[in-house]
């Protein structure tokens, strides 16, 4: 492979593939050669904006005429696994936008295809780059709470109805809010922690808003367990309210609970809070910058070849992603309440 890495995009239906496009624009690394959209209504509405040029309405047209080595994902979420499985098919690197796919047996084809044609698969999983978790990690593993035995975690996010893409409310579409949202969670914990995730202990996803599509439910709520015993809680509802938006002081707020401290952490925050044992005023530890496009730089040196100290491997992708797919399969499935009255 040439100095130049070429990326081809697919998918503009979620805003977030947008800071993805940016990231490889401002890098003289990587060649942008082709940019597809299948909607109709999408690919009008970005004809009318000037930075994004709409090269193909058709992703495997785009794939004959140009050569790249990497597609990038950023449709519906019920449509990632269709895109990512035809940019492995035809042997080339794929990085998405979050979640992954919507099913289990989508990623396991993912899985077994990516590793027969030996290809990369990254994900847009940019908690592990945001300057608070950055520092939360270097804290946590230089022991300053010692060991970590429960961890809470606040990953809500305003609704946003009329603003927020319309397909997050067709049957199909979505995948839910577990797999949409805490999916970042689970990916963030075991890379802070370096602990494991070993079980699921609950999972409950709950419609409280939108009435015309009850289908969505945009509440959601996970327990979990690490394998050192620790015990995970977290909230992924969408329920900031939207005059605050993504502002809002608690959004993807982590607490760490260990044997010697406690540790909290925002991502709105420029300071981590740190009460240890023994003292008696906390402490206000600056994050400092983090690792901006981190997530990108990891897999450019996936794909490249290269394998030690990886930011965000493929495995970890990989891994993320099916634990929370299991999270939700157990929210979909649960059928274990206990009537008080």
């Amino acid at each position: 492979m040439g100095m130049s890495t070429r990326f081809a995009f697919v998918g503009f239906r979620h805003s977030h593939i947008r800071s993805l496009l940016n990231l490889c624009r401002a890098r003289d690394d990587i060649t942008i050669v082709g940019c597809c959209e299948e909607d109709a209504a999408t690919r009008s509405s970005l004809a009318a904006e000037s930075d994004v040029e709409i090269t193909h309405s058709d992703l495997r047209r785009m794939l004959d005429d140009v050569e790249c080595d990497v597609v990038a994902v950023g449709d519906c979420f019920g449509r990632h696994a269709q895109r990512l499985l035809v940019a492995l098919e035809r042997g080339l690197h794929a990085i998405s936008d979050k979640p992954l796919c919507t099913s289990l047996d989508d990623l396991t084809r993912i899985e077994e295809l990516a590793l027969k044609r030996s290809r990369v698969v990254g994900c847009i999983f940019d908690l592990r780059d945001a300057a608070p978790f950055v520092k939360s990690r270097e804290l946590l593993l230089a022991g300053e709470i010692g060991e970590v035995q429960a961890i809470h975690f606040d990953g809500q996010h305003p609704l946003l109805l009329g603003k927020r893409p319309e397909w997050y409310f067709e049957a199909g579409l979505h995948g839910g809010t577990l797999n949409d949202i805490a999916v970042h969670a689970v990916d963030l914990i075991p890379w802070v922690t370096q602990l494991r995730f070993q079980a699921i202990v609950a999972a409950r996803c709950w419609n409280a808003r939108p009435p015309q599509a009850l289908h969505f439910k945009e509440c959601a709520q996970a327990m979990l367990t690490l394998e050192n015993g620790a015990g995970v809680i977290g909230d992924v509802s969408y329920l900031i309210p939207d005059s605050f938006g993504y502002d809002f002081a608690n959004y993807w707020r982590f607490t760490f609970w260990g044997t010697e401290g406690v540790l909290s952490a925002a991502y709105n925050s420029p300071t981590i809070v740190l009460h240890r044992n023994g003292e008696t005023e906390p402490k206000s530890i600056a994050t400092g910058r983090g690792l901006p496009g981190g997530y990108l730089d990891s897999f450019l040196r996936e794909v490249r070849g290269q394998t030690d100290g990886l930011h965000l491997p493929s495995a970890d992708v990989l891994h993320s992603s099916r634990i929370s797919l299991l999270l939700q399969r157990a929210a979909d499935s649960r059928s274990d309440d206990h009537p008080l009255y």
